[in-house]
């Protein structure tokens, strides 16, 4: 393509005066015979984790001026595919889609040059390419016939990719189902003019993979002005009105062919997004050197991170590259490095909806030591109408059948609205149900649910370490004052305990309560050492569910947040918890005998285990 063709935090002193969170077969949408299973290349396999919540996917697009006849120099594509075999396991590459324009006029020569230099990647990374115009005769589409292009970068060429599933019978259009995030993604590569066989191919292939998410790739579909902002081109508007925005399952399509790079995002029929890019980079220094952009998917987080480099640049000593080099090493506008914020649970809900798990029963979440476990399902309580209200007096029983029943109670003359009961639940939750408490300041208001005054629970001193779990969810907006409320704690002071180093003796003896910030903050005064080592999360997200684990191994206590553990734990010894044989209390915390404010939000399901347990021995595993 040439330019002419382009159109710091307060302490506990202040926490607690406040107070008183299958593929179509070949043989019918191609002419690739089915690859078997133990024609996957080793090598990959171990390099490659495909159950991992975090893969790349790779994207060159036009190399072009790397095979220009005489002038051809493949050197700098020879370095991204050799960063790409020797990063595979680092960033976890999945797969690397070529977009067409692999050479400048598509003779004998330029595409059998290029063609040896994508052998660096055979059998290490699997790939797919598309013709572009300057491959092939641009007044043509993919029913052209022969050419060099076709004999060289045909179907032939993927067989033995386990990731290949088939191409269309003129061989121009392919497709591949590559396995990465524990599911399957298919990979549209398709001509640089489909023809309407091209396009009924392709829907076929779609039709044939409905619960597949889709990536299309294409040389030209759409064009950016210098903003970045890109439309659909005259192909790409083809393309849309007769592939992409029918098929829910498209919810990546990228281009090259035009410069600048740009991207846009489209709704389609079903009312979803569609993130549309252009990129292309033959018109920077060394006619885009090989220049490579990793779409880095991570589901964990719901993003899709894009950057752009050129590794031949890279790999070379700082100090020696050449102004030019050193400009074209990264691309940092907002065109070419970006985040794209992504649920792909809710956007792939259409077409390949994911089956919430059952409910697991009390039985089969009670390891050895549970001296505690509430749940707010039907096995736990009478459960009222969703968004009801928990009556005072209700019993939520103790699961572990050790007699530590909570029973509800309202705060300073709170309404029915200050505890009502919820079918939300975190998605690992093994009860499908929670607590929703309407705690809150001015004035104080809330709700909270206390053990017996004879429960064992009010005892026990965990000399040989404790795990506390519980779910929370922080409603989305939060609003109102809910600084230092607290989630769980024991009413025994600190005081009557003879210690003597907290700021306050009518401090309780252990909490978990929420900052202004919603930092978590979990203070404990050890049954031995007079001590009060206190730990600190980050700031808690709203609006969904986090499970929050305090683990003590009979020596220090470390917090856990959705499985990962939080950097302000300190290192102080800490040996039980003196508990003082006072009430254990969900939803509030108190300060010298007295409740304030009671939490605002949704708790679940809530266990005590007497030693600690590892992440993946939680109420919801984290391996």
């Amino acid at each position: 393509m040439s330019t002419a063709e382009q159109h710091e935090h307060p302490g506990r002193r202040t926490v607690l005066r406040a107070a008183v969170a299958g593929g179509v077969a070949a043989t019918a949408t191609g002419t690739a015979a089915a690859v078997p299973a133990q024609a996957a290349e080793a090598t990959g396999r171990r390099r490659f984790d495909s159950d991992s919540p975090r893969f790349t996917l790779a994207v060159l697009p036009d190399t072009q001026y790397l095979f220009d006849a005489d002038s051809t120099d493949p050197a700098p594509l020879r370095e991204t595919f050799r960063h790409l075999v020797t990063d595979r396991s680092g960033a976890n590459i999945a797969f690397m889609t070529h977009l067409g324009d692999v050479t400048e006029h598509g003779t004998e020569d330029e595409i059998r040059r290029a063609a040896q230099t994508f052998r660096t990647l055979h059998g290490k990374v699997p790939y797919s390419v598309l013709a572009g115009n300057h491959d092939i005769p641009s007044s043509t589409d993919d029913q052209r016939g022969d050419s060099a292009y076709l004999r060289e970068f045909g179907p032939r060429r993927y067989a033995s990719m386990p990731t290949f599933k088939g191409a269309s019978p003129d061989g121009y259009n392919s497709y591949h189902v590559v396995r990465a995030a524990g599911r399957d993604w298919l990979i549209l590569a398709l001509d640089w003019r489909i023809s309407d066989k091209g396009t009924a191919w392709a829907q076929g292939v779609l039709d044939a993979h409905p619960t597949l998410p889709a990536v299309l790739t294409t040389h030209d579909l759409a064009h950016a002005d210098e903003e970045g902002t890109a439309r659909l081109s005259g192909n790409g508007q083809r393309l849309w009105d007769g592939l992409i925005r029918g098929n829910d399952q498209i919810f990546l399509a990228l281009g090259g062919h035009y410069w600048p790079p740009g991207r846009t995002v489209l709704r389609n029929d079903a009312d979803n997004d569609v993130h549309l890019h252009v990129t292309n980079y033959q018109d920077r220094y060394y006619g885009g050197a090989g220049m490579i952009r990793t779409y880095g998917f991570d589901l964990a987080r719901g993003v899709i991170d894009v950057e752009t480099f050129a590794p031949w640049f890279l790999a070379r000593d700082p100090a020696r590259r050449t102004p030019l080099e050193a400009e074209t090493v990264e691309l940092t506008g907002p065109a070419d490095r970006f985040s794209l914020s992504v649920d792909f649970a809710e956007r792939f809900r259409g077409f390949s909806p994911v089956a919430p798990p059952e409910p697991r029963p009390a039985s089969a979440v009670m390891p050895r030591g549970t001296v505690a476990y509430w749940r707010f399902d039907a096995s736990g309580m009478t459960t009222p109408a969703d968004g009801g209200p928990v009556p005072d007096g209700l019993v939520v029983r103790d699961l572990s059948g050790h007699g530590n029943d909570l029973t509800a109670g309202r705060l300073h003359h709170s309404g029915p609205e200050a505890l009502t009961w919820s079918a939300d639940h975190h998605p690992g939750q093994p009860a499908h149900a929670s607590l929703r408490f309407d705690g809150g300041k001015g004035p104080d208001r809330g709700a909270v649910l206390r053990t017996g005054a004879r429960a064992p629970l009010n005892s026990e001193r965990f000399p040989r370490g404790y795990t506390i779990e519980t779910f929370v969810r922080f409603p989305e907006p939060f609003e109102g004052d809910h600084g230092w409320m607290g989630i769980l704690s024991w009413e025994g002071r600190n005081g009557d305990a003879g210690k003597t180093t907290g700021w306050s003796p009518l401090e309780p003896t252990c909490s978990l309560n929420v900052s202004p910030e919603r930092f978590l903050q979990f203070v404990v005064y050890p049954d031995r050492q007079d001590a009060d080592p206190t730990s600190w999360s980050h700031a808690v997200p709203v609006g969904r569910w986090t499970h929050v684990a305090v683990v003590n191994d009979g020596r220090r206590t470390v917090v856990y947040v959705d499985g990962s553990r939080i950097a302000r734990n300190p290192t102080a010894p800490s040996t039980g918890i003196a508990t003082l044989g006072k009430p254990f209390v969900l939803g509030a915390t108190q300060f010298d005998g007295k409740f304030g404010q009671g939490f605002y939000g949704w708790i679940g399901d809530t266990r005590i285990v007497d030693r600690p347990l590892r992440t993946r021995d939680f109420l919801t595993p984290f391996d």
